[in-house]
């Protein structure tokens, strides 16, 4: 009988006070164990996959851990270079945290891109004690490049079917996004970080497919392609697979009902997720969408993660970046009694202000029909005016939670927007026309491993410019476009390298460390204490 081997993992996923979560893919149906407790895969397009879900531990412990497959070993690899893999639960008291946070990972396979800032963190975090090492790696999108593969993905791609005929060299199915993710989750340091820190995920685009759902005029664009609908399936089953999963602690995996009919059943369940991918992505179907935003409590911090991007509402008469049950969620989950408020969006709320004005403007251009509007929406698709400023109804909801929460009698410390996707770095500091008793930020860092051209670099830096944001309001007001709810000025940044930023909280303090990556590590670039 040939063994069973380990082909990614393990990941460390939910942990909190006495349980945690541990994902593996494996060659074959076995059972894997984790430490104490036990889980049979589950199979999806002949693929094999665990999600092992240890309770009963207890707080503020270490618990080193190994991974065994029919009871035989296969992690931690023998002659590592990295300390045993292990899982640091939260402690009962409300002590310090920390959060590791970025976006846009092309492989480390890529050296022209840089230095990988998760691998440079990778290799710091080796020789540190365990009291220095982040409770939560945030991982804000871009996870994998369905619409930009590496040279290796695109040799294997050409042994399974014609390149020649479309996607090309884009992958096609799941079978060729686990690939993707396997490539992108093999590299020796980044595979032992994410098995010891864990680690929350959303997707953005490039998880799909460049500008994905970035208007209707897209999306209907897409459906047209005969193989978009097999691409966009297998992007849903593989993100549910690889990304989603992980992301839910046990209480939400005991009433989730996909989670019973996939984990629970024997057999192949590809149909399963097959079925979810096809309701995921129709609006007009009249079956709730499946949510990808959740939201994660450590202490007194709150982490909330919002999808930004499957479930738009792109119709020419209303265009929301959530639809209302999603929008009306978080709303719900956003207000309490917390110290911090993390907003975890893979899309910026506050751009560079010049940027911002000119995505409010293009949508304004779009909804008025006629070659104007059709000239705007090929501007639109060509340089992505597609955050939270162009879906300008939501960009204002958003902003109004924010300060609502803000200026409650009990409200938090401070109120931070996590973001990446725009291939650069920096923390904006938000100002509202009424006072707002938390200190209110953006912070973007991206991109982890990967560029921005420099073309698009002296836009992102005048965006910034008082002269041109002059400029671009008064566009903006001419144009029809409602005044801002929300002023914001830029505290750090644009820094345009491969970065990562920490956010360290202890009670009711913030502190926000930009590190770049270097060939000999990661450096510290700018460090800001938001509640000063």
């Amino acid at each position: 009988m040939t063994n069973v081997e380990l082909l990614l993992g393990p990941l460390l996923r939910h942990v909190d006070e006495s349980s945690a979560t541990v994902w593996v893919e494996t060659s074959g149906p076995c059972v894997v164990a984790v430490h104490t407790a036990r889980a049979p895969t589950f199979e999806i397009c002949g693929h094999h996959y665990a999600l092992v879900v240890l309770t009963g531990l207890e707080p503020g412990t270490s618990t080193e851990y190994e991974v065994r497959l029919d009871d035989r070993t296969v992690w931690p690899e023998p002659d590592s270079r990295f300390p045993a893999s292990r899982i640091l639960t939260l402690p009962g008291d409300d002590g310090h945290f920390r959060l590791v946070f970025g976006s846009c990972r092309q492989p480390s396979t890529l050296p022209s891109l840089g230095d990988d800032a998760l691998i440079r963190y990778a290799e710091r975090m080796r020789e540190l004690p365990e009291r220095d090492w982040p409770q939560a790696l945030l991982l804000l999108g871009d996870q994998v490049y369905a619409d930009e593969t590496t040279e290796a993905t695109q040799h294997w791609l050409a042994q399974r079917r014609d390149l020649s005929q479309p996607p090309g060299t884009e992958v096609a199915d799941f079978e060729e996004y686990a690939h993707l993710y396997r490539e992108t989750w093999s590299e020796p340091s980044v595979r032992w970080l994410l098995s010891t820190i864990p680690v929350c995920m959303i997707f953005d685009d490039h998880d799909v497919r460049d500008d994905w759902n970035t208007s209707d005029v897209w999306r209907e664009q897409m459906r047209e392609e005969p193989w978009w609908a097999e691409r966009l399936r297998g992007a849903f089953m593989s993100y549910w697979v690889y990304q989603h999963l992980g992301n839910l602690g046990p209480d939400a995996l005991a009433t989730d009902p996909v989670v019973a009919e996939v984990l629970e059943q024997p057999g192949d369940r590809t149909a399963v997720l097959r079925e979810l991918a096809d309701v995921a992505d129709d609006e007009l179907s009249g079956v709730k969408q499946a949510r990808w935003s959740y939201v994660r409590q450590f202490g007194r911090i709150r982490l909330l993660v919002v999808d930004t991007r499957a479930g738009r509402i792109l119709g020419a008469g209303h265009r929301s970046m959530l639809d209302e049950d999603e929008f009306t969620w978080v709303e719900q989950h956003a207000e309490g009694d917390v110290d911090h408020l993390l907003v975890g969006s893979s899309l910026p709320w506050l751009l560079p202000p010049a940027i911002s004005d000119l995505e409010s403007i293009n949508e304004v251009a779009c909804g008025r029909g006629g070659l104007r509007a059709r000239q705007a929406e090929r501007i639109r698709q060509a340089v992505d005016l597609e955050h939270w400023a162009a879906f300008r109804t939501s960009f204002d909801r958003l902003t109004a939670l924010i300060a609502r929460v803000g200026r409650a009698d009990v409200h938090p410390a401070t109120i931070s927007v996590l973001s990446g996707d725009v291939h650069h770095s920096y923390i904006a500091r938000a100002t509202f026309p009424e006072r707002v008793r938390s200190a209110v930020h953006q912070l973007t860092c991206s991109p982890v491993h990967n560029m921005a051209p420099r073309v698009v670099r002296v836009p992102f830096h005048a965006g910034w410019s008082r002269t041109v944001t002059r400029m671009t309001r008064w566009l903006a007001r001419r144009a029809g476009v409602s005044p801002l709810p929300v002023e914001w000025e830029r505290q750090i940044g644009p820094y345009f390298g491969n970065a990562i930023m920490t956010l360290d909280l202890h009670g009711r303090e913030a502190v926000a460390v930009l590190e770049r990556a270097e060939p000999h590590g990661l450096v510290e670039h700018s460090r800001l204490p938001l509640t000063s």
